[in-house]
């Protein structure tokens, strides 16, 4: 992490939440250099930023069932922008962030990024939250030739604009990078765990890290998991947005798994775990796939021991091999997030990856030295980036932008997120069944 260093560049301005409200918000200055063999690193111009401002513009799940994730992003956001701004902004100009609440509604993505871009007359634009919107905002980035970062689509077969660029990557194979790393993390626990059951969100990487793509015959966890000796015994797909987790519950605690595994975004898992307290029941283990960290840990015991995926967790090994300016933006982040009074105010992975993709922005505006699109996503796919909470990211076209995955498993124990997967980079103990 120590590589981390170079760049701080911190997150951006907040609205007020209103779903019809556009809030344009001044942000934080950046610098951002580069290591790569035989290219320049890109320099802000320090001091203080002056001129028009560059205008920044994006959606987030501020209200609706994704806004529990959607305000970590507000808020990391914010932060990297208004450190952009004190440090210069960008080619000496400060910048400001426009961001519209999406109101977790995914029919309304492709409109609004086309408001931003034609109507506002945006400079830039940052992805919105969650695969299926991203996947919604893309399109509309291509045929107007923006660059789109974006910081949780992580289905790289379907993101093959190729300036489209990845905060957080699990490689360019997903569904076979998750079921796996799970096996392994079974294989571990000796007899523990032999059944699993499989509960999906039926939208975007969700579905395609259990089914694949429904046209493509490929490898995922419903054929990965039997294949490493896990037999499934409970297949159960859902809608996006479902909000009845009783008959999956009654499902489940029929079917007896020793691990159900929640392919789920935000207080998904947070509603099936509800819902199995209300059949007194509890499976030996849980993971949930990307769900919002703070609820989670708000539901006490319930959820002691539940699984999930992690770039980066703040846990104390880690931490003392952090920049220390670093260090210092989980510390501000960490009173932001207190300070508006919401539930879990540690900087994360949902958080890690918003900081990734802002600084694939600003290195790529620095270093092509120009708003000029084509030029950013050039610079980007010749230089790469240096990208806080991953390193030195190179972007291959052909991988559709996607680079190597740094994924490890975080665990709740005694009521806090620890990394406890690979063995090299844990924080704790893996906990099984039986504690």
């Amino acid at each position: 992490m120590a590589v981390l260093a170079a760049l701080l560049l911190v997150v951006a301005a907040c609205g007020d939440g209103g779903s019809e409200d556009t809030t344009t918000t001044a942000a934080a200055g950046t610098t951002t250099e580069g290591d790569t063999p035989g290219t320049e690193a890109p320099t802000t111009t320090g001091g203080e930023a002056s001129g028009d401002p560059i205008v920044v513009g994006s959606t987030l799940p501020l209200t609706g069932f994704l806004s529990a994730t959607g305000v970590i992003h507000q808020i990391a956001g914010q932060l990297y922008v208004d450190r952009l701004n004190e440090q210069g902004g960008l080619l000496g100009r400060p910048v400001e962030w426009n961001l519209i609440d999406d109101t977790s509604d995914g029919a309304r993505i492709a409109e609004l990024y086309e408001q931003l871009i034609t109507q506002d007359g945006v400079d830039l634009i940052m992805g919105p939250y969650a695969t299926p919107n991203i996947l919604a905002a893309m399109p509309v980035a291509e045929r107007h030739g923006y660059v789109l970062p974006q910081h949780t689509a992580v289905l790289a077969p379907a993101l093959t604009y190729e300036c489209q660029f990845p905060g957080w990557s699990i490689g360019p194979a997903p569904n076979e990078f998750i079921p796996n790393q799970l096996a392994d993390v079974f294989d571990s626990l000796g007899d523990e765990v032999s059944t699993v059951a499989l509960v999906t969100n039926e939208g975007g990487s969700t579905s395609f890290v259990s089914y694949g793509r429904p046209d493509v015959e490929e490898p995922s966890a419903s054929t990965i998991l039997p294949e490493r000796g896990y037999e499934i015994v409970a297949d159960v797909p859902y809608p996006i947005g479902n909000t009845e987790w009783g008959p999956i519950a009654v499902t489940l605690q029929e079917a007896q798994p020793d691990a159900v595994l929640v392919m789920g975004l935000g207080v998904e898992a947070n509603g099936l775990i509800d819902a199995m307290e209300q059949l007194d029941y509890s499976p030996p283990m849980i993971f949930a796939l990307f769900p919002a960290p703070g609820p989670l840990l708000g539901m006490g015991e319930a959820a002691e021991g539940l699984l999930s995926v992690s770039m980066f967790e703040p846990n104390e090994p880690i931490l003392a091999e952090l920049d220390p300016e670093l260090q210092d933006v989980t510390e501000e982040f960490s009173a932001r997030v207190q300070e508006a009074d919401l539930p879990y105010s540690v900087f994360e992975t949902q958080a890690a990856a918003s900081w990734n993709a802002w600084s694939i922005l600003a290195q790529g505006v620095e270093g092509a030295g120009s708003l000029d699109h084509q030029a950013i996503c050039d610079y980007l796919h010749e230089n790469g980036a240096d990208l806080p909470f991953a390193g030195q990211v190179s972007f291959d076209p052909e991988q559709n932008n996607f680079w190597p995955s740094n994924q490890v498993i975080k665990q709740i124990q005694d009521g806090d997120w620890v990394v406890v997967w690979p063995e090299d980079r844990a924080a704790a103990e893996l906990a099984g069944p039986n504690g």
